[in-house]
Order: structure tokens, then sequence, then C-alpha cells
């Protein structure tokens, strides 16, 4: 099996660090066996919630409370993992469970993409955009996406102006949902940040609508604060994108993290090209999305209300909307949407909205529609993240760091559709399990309602990243030598 280019630091970082949690948890699978099976032989009469009460029971003669044993549990879970401590490894089975196949997803993304464990084939007849190479659907592609931002804008205005939590722990949850994956993706396939512009993208547009919301959050019943906010997010997207050189000035410091080249394209851009474009056809669609979301709870009560009016005078006015929905979708649709992808890229900032509004308009117009969803999309949507990550490496295949996907990865080779139906059933179980993994990860990495905990756990993963890259140069400097002396 050949690899494509050098072992990385940070991919050896990886390495080191997933063998102990792999050995850990298939430790912990061997307790949790021996322990059912030493159970049933000893004392199979006695029920499981029993033997809890009896664990409970000793636990307070000793002196300890349930909550402070808890506690100290918790701070002195490095401790107990590093000296293989059973009672932890069984208490945390499950999280190293998880840990173990995220980790095992990882390998396996690299084997697709990094190495020539399976066969690739240039794109053929196909019916989606990055698979199938469809160029006419990318205008589509761009109104999807969009909706994806607004849906950004209008399910975080709606948590964090109902809700009202504007916690540390709820902060770093967000961020982790959005940029676990990559991260690890990033480094384990040697990518920059934004060659997954969406991760990036909807980062930046979460914070917006975080920050707006959480500066002042004690006025935010004032429907003149919430204009205040919305206009204010507003003026800094103009001034960041509109007015010349405000741009450059203002992401010059994140070059690091935002920085792209594709490797493959024939003309050479300037490194934050991507972010600004990237960005800039969504700049306006979440602010929209927060504009809806904040509205949202009048316009239930107007239609509540317009279901009770009188047969005829519903049915006009719910005719007229629909009538005005569907001459400015037919407008948009002739006008803009078929426009060379070039120009309507120039447009898509502006009139990405008339879609969407349309679209909601009509979604809402009846109690039927209004009830009726799609369980199989709204199924894939909850992973849309997972899915746009994964389609770049184990549905197709880049090959390379930093590169776009132009192949195909060819696990039967010479029957296209029977791979691409495989791929498929690969890619989208893959993509689901993961993000049920990162969601089981999340508290134990991030736990709600304890700020100690939660900092102790990030100060720990910062000293395991530096010690575990440390550990990763000296390796590397070592087979290195090791080799040199071989040749």
């Amino acid at each position: 099996m050949e690899i494509s280019g050098p072992i990385t630091p940070g991919q050896m970082a990886v390495l080191v660090g997933f063998i102990p949690i792999l050995l850990a948890w298939m430790y912990a699978e061997a307790l949790e066996f021996w322990n059912k099976s030493r159970q049933a032989t000893v004392n199979p009469t006695v029920p499981d919630i029993l033997l809890k009460e009896e664990a409970k029971k000793q636990l307070l003669e000793s002196g300890l409370s349930p909550e402070s044993s808890r506690a100290y549990k918790q701070k002195a879970g490095l401790f107990r993992f590093f000296m293989m401590d059973k009672d932890f490894l069984l208490d945390n089975r499950l999280t190293l469970r998880a840990a173990s196949e995220f980790g095992a997803f990882l390998v396996y993304f690299y084997l697709c993409d990094r190495t020539d464990l399976f066969g690739e084939s240039k794109k053929v007849l196909f019916v989606m955009y990055h698979y199938f190479n469809a160029k006419e659907t990318y205008n589509a592609i761009r109104v999807f996406i969009a909706a994806y931002v607004w849906m950004t804008g209008f399910g975080n205005f709606s948590y964090y102006y109902v809700r009202k939590d504007f916690s540390l722990a709820r902060f770093y949850q967000m961020i982790w949902r959005l940029n676990f994956f990559v991260a690890f993706c990033c480094i384990i396939l040697g990518n920059h940040y934004m060659l997954y512009y969406i991760c990036p993208m909807h980062t930046f547009f979460t914070l917006m609508v975080y920050c707006s919301l959480g500066i002042l959050n004690k006025y935010n019943e004032t429907g003149s604060v919430i204009a205040i906010k919305i206009a204010a997010c507003f003026l800094v997207i103009v001034a960041v994108w509109e007015i010349p050189h405000v741009y450059d000035f203002v992401w010059a410091p994140f070059t690091f993290l935002l920085a792209y080249n594709d490797p493959d394209a024939s003309r050479k851009y300037p490194p934050m090209h991507e972010w600004n474009f990237r960005a800039g056809l969504d700049r306006y669609i979440w602010i929209l999305g927060m504009i809806y979301a904040y509205f949202h709870p009048m316009v239930e009560g107007w239609l509540e209300k317009l279901e009770q009016t009188e047969v005829k005078l519903r049915t006009l006015i719910k005719t007229c909307i629909s009538a005005i929905c569907l001459v400015v979708g037919y407008l948009w649709y002739q006008y803009i949407y078929k426009l060379e992808k070039y120009t309507y890229n120039r447009y898509h900032p502006y009139t990405s909205w008339i879609p969407i509004t349309v679209c909601i308009c009509l979604r809402n117009i009846t109690q039927e529609f209004r009830s009726y969803t799609l369980t199989l999309f709204g199924w894939l949507g909850k992973m849309t993240l997972e899915s746009y990550i994964a389609q770049f490496h184990i549905w197709l295949r880049s090959g390379k760091p930093d590169a776009q996907p132009q192949k195909l990865l060819s696990i039967v080779p010479n029957y296209p559709m029977l791979n691409f139906m495989l791929n498929t059933i690969i890619f989208v179980t893959v993509a689901h399990r993961i993000f049920i993994l990162t969601n089981k990860l999340k508290p134990a990495m991030i736990p709600a309602g304890d700020n100690k905990q939660l900092l102790f756990n990030l100060i720990s993963g910062v000293i395991i990243s530096i010690t575990l890259y440390a550990l990763s140069l000296v390796l590397l400097n070592l087979m290195n030598k090791q080799s040199e002396v071989q040749k």
C-alpha cells in the first residue's frame, strides 16, 4: 500500500493519542464482560438496582456524597485514565467506544483519500453537482447553501432569544458541533480549514448571532433593541464586504486560519480570496434568518387568526399571497436563476432571499402544507455538516492536501453505477455515525453547568495536544534518522 506524501507531525500526534484510547476501550469492554459473567455466576438472583443501592449505601458510609464523589472522579479522570483504573474505564466505557469508533473512521478517510488501497476514476454520467460534475445545477446548489445559512440565523436567534442561554458551556458546545470533526480531518489529511468552507462560514455567522444577542442580552425583550442589533449586524457586513479595503484590514489577522489556495487551479488567487468569495455569497441571508425568527411568533399568530376567518375571505387572501409568490418566483427564475454561474454569483448575495421567502410562504399557506414534512430530508438535514465534509474523501477523492475532489473513489472498478450506489450507502452511513459520535463525545468534553470542569477540560486538552505534538516530532525525527542509517 502506497502513501501519498510523508507522515506529518499532526498525523503522528493523532495516532499516538488514539492508540491508548483504543487499548483503554478494549480493556473496558473486557472488564464489562468479566463483571457480567462473574455477577451471573456468583449472585445471579440479585437485581442490578439492589446492587446500585448497596454501592450507594457504602459510599454514604464512607462520608462522601454521590455529588462530591462524582466531582472527584471527574477531576481525577486523566490520572485514572493513564493508570488504567478499572472503575474509571467501566464508567467511561461508552465514551471510549465512541472515541475509538471516531478514530476508526478517520483511519478510513485516510485510507480512501491518501493511499492507493482503493482505486479512482474520472467523473462520468451522474445527477449531482460534485459527484456527477453537472454544472447546470450550480445555481441550485448556491440556493440550497443559502437556505442552510438562513437556518443558521433563524435557528440560533430562536434559541438564544427564547432560551436566553449565553453560558460558556453552550458557546463551546456550539463551536464543538461546528468544528470538532473538521479539525481532525484537517490534521489527518493535511488540509487547510478553508477547504471545508462551510465550517468557518457557519462558525462566523453563528458567532455573529451569539454576540449580537449576547451583548446587553437583558434588553432583548425590547423590540427597538433587537432592531438596533440587527441593523448593526447589517452595517458590519456592509462595511466589511461592500467598502473597498475594509475586508483586507479586518481579515488580515486571520490569514493563518482562513487562507487557501487550490494546488490544481489554473489561475492563482490571493490567499484570502476564497474566504471573501464563499462567505460573501451568503453574507446577508443569515441576517434575514434572524429577522424571520423574530417575527415568527407574530406571523404564526396571524396565520391562526386567518384560519378562523370566513372561508371566502380566507381563500381570497391565500390565493392572493400564492399568486404573488408564484409571480415573484417565476421572475426570479427567469431573470436571475437562469443566468450563467459567474454572472449569477454577482446577484446571489442580494437575491437569494427571494426563493427562500417564496418557499416559506407557499410552505405555510395552508394547515395541510404546514403539517407535512419530508422525513428523509429532515433526517439527512441533521447531518449536513458531516456529509459535506465526508463527501471530499469517502464519496469522492482529492488525493493530496488542499485539492478539490476531482476524481471518484472506485471500490467497484468498471461498474460506475454500482460503485456509486455502494459508495453512497457507505458515505451516508459514515456521515450519520459521525454525527452521532460528535454528539456523544460532546458532554464528556464540554459538561453543561460546570464551568470549573469545563475550564479543566480545556486546559487539559491544550496540554495534551502540545505534549502529543512534541512527542510526534521526536518520533518522526528518530524515524528519519533510522531511515538515513538504513540508506
